[in-house]
């Protein structure tokens, strides 16, 4: 008997890997807040023992935590493009691609400070030069890229606002820090001035484009209020672009002689103190700012989110610009400073990364957002 010809079946549709649809690029901070724990610990002024070997051994962490969250990222670009997206369409997620950058850029850098005492100097330098050269990418796309879709896609009204939006921003700005690690392992001549010079060129890049946006945030914050409960941590975001600033002139300072005329490394020696003093004396300010606010949204019930992990990264960088600044004016009060940041830093890393990981195991941080009673789904991710 003959049967008629089986129709053929419709293409089975595209695995789906759930535990990663929700994972947006803010997870990155994780791994920027990691790496600067062990960066910032190796240039403490105080000599302890066994510090640099857990410094290296953060640094090994934040390595790890790297590669997975690309094997992880690249799951959630195959297997869910729509989510991917609606993240770069919405203006509280996008900005977070700069994270991104700045995770290969303090990874990279770890690799050179302290990542040489386990893999070797070769590999650290290896290691880094390819981390700079992707993170310097990412992070120049992401500055124009996400400004320009916030102009021309997003629909973004004055009343939000948020430190959030430096965040592509301030990448080039890590650049302009970490590269100079990889100058003295350069030839002599044009190719250490050259790459001194581009990491300039990012400082002043970065530093313009956040003093064009800093006054919205603070006008906002002046005008509107203070932030949404889950949002006010990002207020420690605006530390990065200080911080990071104050540590790029340190490090513009320590490896100008002879890369560039001895006037222009004089120049450089003279930026770090002149610059590097009154911009951090800002930071301070806006940190006593930061925890106040901090405080009240914690007594009016500010729970555990990913953006505490704005209390990582920006403050580590306050702590190596205080540690750029101890170098350079040989005061004792920078370097009670540095050690004083790096004490709130380790406390601040260790609650988010506890919270975090509970809340992977618990499946919460994971999960998308839950829609009101009777509302439809949202079709964008938590980002906080």
């Amino acid at each position: 008997m003959v049967t008629a010809a089986q129709p053929l079946s419709p293409a089975a549709p595209p695995r789906r890997v759930p535990a990663v649809r929700h994972l947006g690029p803010n997870w990155y901070a994780c791994v920027m807040g990691t790496a600067i724990v062990g960066t910032a610990g190796a240039g403490l002024p105080w000599h302890v023992p066994g510090l640099r070997a857990v410094c290296a051994s953060v640094w090994a962490l934040s390595l790890v935590l790297l590669a997975v969250l690309l094997a992880a990222r690249s799951l959630h670009w195959r297997h869910h493009r729509d989510q991917a997206r609606a993240h770069l369409l919405d203006p509280a997620a996008a900005p977070f691609y700069g994270c991104l950058s700045m995770a290969l850029l303090a990874v990279g850098g770890g690799a050179v400070t302290v990542g040489g005492d386990w893999i070797g100097t070769p590999a650290a330098v290896a290691l880094d030069t390819v981390l700079f050269t992707t993170g310097t990418v990412v992070g120049l796309v992401a500055a124009v890229a996400v400004p320009y879709l916030m102009a021309v896609r997003h629909r973004v009204e004055p009343g939000q606002a948020s430190p959030v939006w430096l965040l592509p921003l301030v990448a080039p700005m890590v650049s302009a820090a970490v590269g100079p690690l990889l100058v003295p392992h350069l030839p002599p001549g044009q190719a250490r001035e050259t790459l001194l010079l581009a990491c300039v060129a990012m400082f002043g890049v970065s530093l313009l484009a956040t003093l064009v946006t800093l006054p919205v945030i603070f006008g906002r914050l002046l005008t509107g209020g203070p932030l949404p409960l889950a949002l006010t941590p990002s207020l420690f975001l605006v530390l990065g672009p200080l911080g990071q600033s104050t540590t790029a002139v340190g490090k513009f300072a320590d490896v100008a002689p002879g890369v560039v005329p001895d006037l222009y490394a004089e120049g450089f020696r003279v930026l770090a103190v002149l610059y590097g003093v009154p911009v951090t004396g800002f930071a301070l300010m806006w940190l006593c700012l930061a925890v106040a606010h901090v405080v009240r949204a914690r007594r009016e019930g500010m729970g555990f989110s990913m953006t505490w992990w704005s209390f990582t990264f920006p403050v580590g960088t306050c702590v190596t610009g205080a540690e750029a600044l101890a170098r350079h004016t040989g005061l004792v009060v920078y370097d009670g400073l540095t050690v004083l940041l790096y004490a709130v830093l380790v406390a601040a890393w260790a609650v988010a990364a506890v919270r975090t990981a509970h809340g992977l195991v618990s499946g919460v941080l994971l999960a998308g957002p839950r829609p009101a009673p009777g509302a439809p789904r949202p079709a964008t991710a938590r980002t906080t």
